[in-house]
């Protein structure tokens, strides 16, 4: 098995041309991004074949979620994109309708043909480990996007106690994205920082049991974006909002740190 390290096109600046060349230019093997809108659909499609990169689509379901999710991942397929990653149905749906979601996005999938990871992201279904794992025993086909940050800002720990549902979490993993919170927020100021040391230790931690489980399963790859997010997400100065790291620097450092971590997989 071979990992594969997607650079997240959130919080990029500049035009699609100069993303992806700069992506390209730093090794990365695709891009993670929501899907353009229809008038650059064809320049998008051809930048990915310009600089040979592969796609991750990101679609977010709104409104009538079941409906929202279906016309979303199949337009996304027009894409032939490696997988989608799906903010999906919401936290406050009740068990049954979010079933009934799930249930309808999974006969998409098999429609498309293309692995959808659900994200485990706050606001949506998805949004504790507990009803994560509620979810993916009713629904052997579900998978996940692993963002655990999410996680750790819902329950303010690092998941200690939450051992039974992160192992099911391991294991429907298809995607990672490598973002590291701890106990108070989803995004720590940058993970090479010496006083979140635990916090990255755990995390390298749950990510190896991911990759493990790929690798055993007999999958070809696996993908990890390392997605730090913009100011808003990223801590700011007080009064300046002058964000406390660089975007592309601490994605950068994380994406470094995958690769000498993990080499025995790159």
């Amino acid at each position: 098995m071979k990992i594969k390290i997607v650079k997240a096109l959130w919080g990029m600046e500049g035009t699609y041309a100069d993303q992806l060349s700069r992506a390209a230019a730093a090794g990365f093997s695709g891009v993670e991004a929501p899907l353009p809108s229809a008038e650059r659909e064809n320049e998008f499609k051809d930048l990915l074949m310009l600089h040979n990169l592969d796609y991750i689509a990101q679609v977010v379901t709104s409104g009538d979620h079941a409906e929202s999710f279906a016309a979303q991942v199949r337009r996304a397929a027009g894409f032939q994109p490696q997988l989608i990653v799906s903010h999906s149905a919401r936290d406050s749906m009740p068990y049954d309708q979010q079933l009934q979601f799930f249930e309808s996005a999974l006969a998409v999938e098999r429609e498309v043909g293309i692995p959808v990871g659900h994200e485990t992201h706050r606001y949506r279904a998805m949004f504790t480990p507990w009803t994560t794992s509620a979810l993916l025993r009713d629904l052997p086909e579900l998978k996940i996007a692993a963002d655990f940050s999410h996680w750790c800002c819902v329950c303010e720990s690092l998941l200690e106690d939450q051992a039974e549902h992160m192992r099911l979490a391991f294991e429907r993993a298809i995607h990672i994205h490598a973002r590291i919170g701890y106990a108070e927020g989803p995004q720590v100021p940058h993970p090479g920082a010496p006083e979140f040391a635990g916090e990255l230790k755990a995390f390298e931690g749950w990510w190896s049991e991911i990759f493990k489980h790929r690798a055993e399963s007999g999958a070809e790859f696996a993908t990890v974006t390392p997605e730090f997010g913009p100011p808003g997400y990223m801590p700011t100065l007080p009064f300046t909002r002058q964000p406390v790291s660089d975007l592309w620097e601490v994605n950068e450092w994380m994406a470094n740190r995958i690769r000498r971590t993990f080499q025995e997989w790159i």
